[in-house]
């Protein structure tokens, strides 16, 4: 598979909302970012969210909803949903804001892209697997398509 874009998506801090029996429950603020790849560039939009589920052996279930603005101006829904999980000791490390070796992390997502734009019909027309490093305030995304 060949890398079709790459995303850098700027997070703020989570906003826990407890434990509730299925694990924990969160939601981190999509602040911004960028998208770069072969056939689109561009910025993304301030106010999405991943909502996440983080269980007591560390499994992380992301699903992130945000929109990215084209150069051209065209608007394209994200809709990203994955697995995040490695050793308690690297996830804590993680947590802390440390950097980390990032081969220790499992971060893979499926990402599905929505435009009502013509000439980017073809983005409506793809999954997009996704490997994922966090990295600071920063969330990088890899994108294939499938």
């Amino acid at each position: 598979m060949t890398v079709f874009a790459e995303f850098r998506v700027d997070v703020g801090a989570p906003v826990s909302l407890g434990d509730d029996g299925f694990g924990l429950a969160r939601i981190v603020p999509i602040l911004g970012g960028t998208v770069t790849g072969r056939t689109m560039a561009g910025i993304i939009l301030p106010g999405g969210a991943d909502e996440q589920r983080v269980r007591a052996d560390g499994l992380t279930r992301i699903h992130a909803r945000y929109v990215i603005r084209l150069e051209d101006g065209a608007l394209v829904r994200v809709d990203s949903q994955g697995l995040r999980h490695g050793p308690p000791e690297v996830l804590a490390a993680l947590q802390r804001g440390d950097a980390v070796d990032q081969g220790r992390i499992y971060f893979r997502t499926v990402i599905r892209l929505e435009t009502s734009a013509p000439e980017h019909d073809a983005l409506n027309r793809s999954l997009y697997l996704t490997s994922g490093q966090r990295i600071a305030n920063s969330v990088l995304l890899t994108l294939t398509e499938c």
